[in-house]
């Protein structure tokens, strides 16, 4: 007669009492932590030293450097469109400016343009500062990119200084944006356009 298999006591209460973390050593790990609200931290302060004069000198030179930038960069693309001095080894003027320069001739045209903006409004009302100081550092603000004079390549110098002088009161006194220009120039736009019934002649009866 078989004898019926015996029962096997059950051991995983052993095993899951050991996987389990006693409580107190819970609690002692929770108390341990510190509370990130009451957490001091200590930053050390860095002093910053000033600038001596002579690195302030070189930082006025370089930044009048970067913003003339492009009229530089405009002059000297007229001179080298005018007086055809890519003609030893180009046809054309876009071919040159492809191949040395790896953009197109409507980019130096229109940085041509930008640097005729800047020297006029250099010229009209610039014309008892020294060039030295026609720069954001000195007493008037200029252009520092093709893309804030773009949209005023193609007005009259004085109009031009006129949208350029409106464009800097709207960016709060400093170089303004490219779109702020366009609005500046939207704006003087409208506010100059004659009404078409004054533009029409009246006849007496």
């Amino acid at each position: 007669m078989n004898n019926p298999p015996l029962k096997r006591k059950k051991s995983t209460s052993a095993a899951s009492d050991d996987s389990k973390t006693p409580p107190d050593s819970a609690n002692e790990d929770i108390s341990g932590q510190v509370n990130p609200a009451t957490a001091t931290i200590t930053v050390s302060a860095v002093e910053v030293p000033e600038l001596t004069e002579e690195e302030q000198r070189d930082r006025l030179h370089l930044e009048r450097k970067v913003e003339r930038a492009f009229f530089e960069a405009g002059k000297a693309l007229m001179e080298l469109r005018d007086r055809r001095l890519y003609r030893s080894s180009h046809r054309t003027f876009e071919d040159y400016c492809r191949d040395r320069f790896g953009h197109s001739r409507q980019k130096s045209n229109y940085l041509i343009a930008a640097s005729d903006v800047y020297e006029n409004l250099t010229t009209i009302c610039c014309q008892n500062l020294p060039p030295e100081n026609l720069t954001t550092n000195g007493s008037q603000i200029l252009p520092t990119s093709v893309g804030q004079v773009r949209p005023i390549t193609k007005l009259e110098p004085q109009e031009q200084w006129e949208v350029w002088q409106q464009a800097v009161e709207l960016a709060g006194g400093k170089v303004p944006t490219g779109r702020i220009v366009k609005d500046a120039v939207q704006r003087i736009m409208e506010r100059t356009k004659v009404p078409l019934q004054l533009s029409i002649p009246l006849l007496c009866c």
